[in-house]
């Protein structure tokens, strides 16, 4: 059972408040970081960035491990590449698919890694 703590202070503690205030990053900062997220808040999206976790990937082989229209596939991809979370490369005729950089990956592993903790504690309790 979840129970919630309230805080019934009504004084700022000014060094708290000083230390993390000197340190808040801005609106707009907040905002893209925020839009940022966004993207990782979809399934399909998460589940072709598992995947090119693993490895990199054509469009035709993504959309058959998810089985997904390789349109549907395209269109997510094209989402990605947009907020710079995948990069192509193309061999011949095959272009394909890997995460842009270990920053993406290590994201979506630190995700899991929470998950996972999380239902460790939740299994204790």
């Amino acid at each position: 059972m979840n129970k919630t703590e309230k805080c019934d202070c009504s004084v700022v503690h000014e060094d708290e408040f000083d230390y993390v205030a000197k340190r808040m990053a801005d609106d707009s900062e907040l905002e893209d970081l925020a839009e940022f997220f966004k993207i990782f808040a979809d399934n399909t999206r998460m589940k072709i960035m598992w995947a090119l976790d693993q490895h990199e990937m054509c469009v035709n082989d993504i959309a058959v491990l998810l089985d997904m229209t390789k349109s549907a596939t395209s269109h997510q991809l094209s989402v990605l590449k947009d907020a710079n979370l995948i990069k192509r490369r193309r061999e011949g005729r095959v272009v394909f698919y890997s995460l842009a950089d270990e920053h993406v990956s290590i994201i979506s592993e630190m995700g899991m890694k929470h998950i996972h903790e999380k239902a460790v504690e939740d299994q204790v309790e």
